[in-house]
């Protein structure tokens, strides 16, 4: 096993690299298992990861946050490694969809538990990403909370960045394309996501549903879009006037441009346009603990 640090990860950073390092190799080795903890910093991160399958590993572990953890599916997605979560970074949507604990030693327990669990991939322009996907408000959101990534308080930084996120956010004219057939949207925002955020608190019923889900927000003026993105922070927009809302295994976004400012799993990237999403079924063997695994069968179950 291979365990990945981001030395810039706020539980490092609060806790020192060493120890975090010390507690992670305690907590993981067990008779009979190779484990290498690294902590590492920019690039050294992505060749730590990339590398793993060569050097031998099958499990490896990235403690930090989306982006990384995004990164790393990417470079997982339909082969043998399974990939384990420890939640380092601001937001961790993938590791709290499979119930981890917020601290370490929870998650190093839960993570010690867990089995791995064939979950969906999405891709965008042919890159595999683990969560969401989105346009207009979304990246800005992401571009001002980067920016004010220093910011203490985590409850301030975010209403900082809803406030910048507002304000340098516009109309944007695009086209969904589901199925052969294109809807014309004035927009405020666009979301894509693998499978449906439909739990509270941005959280996801299914990992293995092998749908995208796509909502988008019509640009209704300053105040509503001020409205729209404080629902947005607490996932309360689904099914409010004016959104859109869409479900398929390929969905195309055309707009007017060459390229567009795209937030994917949190890091802000120039995409080309159209941007061309779609879901990897299964495409991912992520370790998952029993509990998530047991009460997610058990939904998928009452479905069917």
């Amino acid at each position: 096993m291979r365990v990945v640090l981001n030395a810039k990860a706020g539980t490092i950073h609060d806790m020192g690299p060493e120890r975090v390092r010390a507690i992670v190799d305690e907590a993981l080795t067990r008779p009979g298992t190779d484990v290498e903890v690294l902590v590492a910093h920019g690039e050294a991160i992505a060749r730590a990861i990339s590398s793993a399958e060569r050097d031998g590993y099958d499990t490896v572990v990235v403690g930090a946050g989306d982006g990384t953890v995004s990164y790393a599916a990417s470079v997982f997605a339909n082969t043998e490694v399974a990939l384990g979560v420890l939640p380092l970074g601001t937001m961790n949507m993938l590791a709290y969809d499979i119930g981890l604990p917020r601290d370490l030693a929870g998650a190093l327990d839960a993570l010690l538990k867990a089995r791995p669990m064939q979950v969906d991939v999405g891709l965008l322009n042919g890159r595999a990403f683990h969560g969401v996907s989105g346009v207009g408000f979304f990246s800005q959101m992401a571009l001002a909370r980067e920016q004010l990534r220093a910011q203490r308080g985590r409850v301030l930084g975010w209403l900082m960045a809803l406030g910048k996120a507002v304000a340098r956010s516009g109309r944007i004219s695009i086209e969904v394309e589901v199925a052969g057939v294109r809807e014309p949207i004035e927009a405020y925002a666009a979301l894509v996501t693998v499978n449906a955020f439909d739990a509270p608190g941005w959280h996801r019923s299914r990992l293995d549903g092998g749908l995208l889900e796509v909502l988008v927000a019509e640009d209704r003026g300053t105040l509503a879009r001020l409205k729209t993105g404080a629902e947005v922070l607490v996932n309360a927009w689904r099914d409010k006037p004016g959104i859109h809302a869409f479900q398929a295994r390929r969905v195309t976004i055309h707009a007017r441009r060459e390229r567009a400012w795209v937030a994917t799993d949190g890091e802000v990237e120039r995409e080309r346009v159209p941007l061309r999403y779609a879901i990897a079924p299964g495409a991912l063997k992520l370790l998952v603990p029993p509990a998530a695994i047991q009460w997610r069968e058990h939904d998928a179950q009452a479905v069917t």
